[in-house]
C-alpha cells in the first residue's frame, strides 16, 4: 500500500481533513477538529496511526506484527500499523472505518 492510496481512502470520508498541526513530517486526518488518523510523511512502508476500541487493539496486535502501540499516541486508544503488505487492503480500510466512525459517530 502507498502513502497516496491510503490518504486518498482517508479523504474519502465525509468531512475528512487533513491538517499538519505537528509540523510537515506528519499529516493528521480529522473529522469534526478531531484526530481520526495520522500518517508519518515520506516512510516506508506507510505508517498509519488510527484510533481503535481497547478488545479489538488487543487482538489486532495478538494478530500482526505490525499492528504496534500507537506512535507518540495514547497507547490504549491507537494502533500504529506498519504497511508492510501483512495484512489486507480491505482489513486497512475497515480499521480506517473504524477509527473515523469511533470519532465521528455511527453511520446513518
Amino acid at each position: 500500500m502507498d502513502h497516496k492510496t491510503v490518504e486518498d481512502y482517508i479523504l474519502s470520508m465525509p468531512n475528512a481533513l487533513r491538517d499538519y498541526p505537528f509540523g510537515e513530517e506528519v499529516a493528521v486526518y480529522k473529522v469534526g477538529g478531531k484526530m481520526f488518523g495520522l500518517i508519518s510523511e515520506g516512510k516506508d512502508p506507510v505508517r498509519l496511526s488510527l484510533k481503535c476500541d481497547l478488545e479489538l487493539s488487543k487482538i489486532l496486535r495478538e494478530k500482526y506484527v505490525e499492528v504496534q502501540p500507537g506512535y507518540h499516541l495514547n497507547k490504549k486508544h491507537w494502533n500504529t500499523l506498519v504497511l508492510t503488505g501483512q495484512m489486507e487492503w480491505e482489513e486497512v480500510q475497515g480499521l480506517i472505518r473504524h477509527s473515523y466512525y469511533l470519532i465521528a459517530g455511527p453511520p446513518g
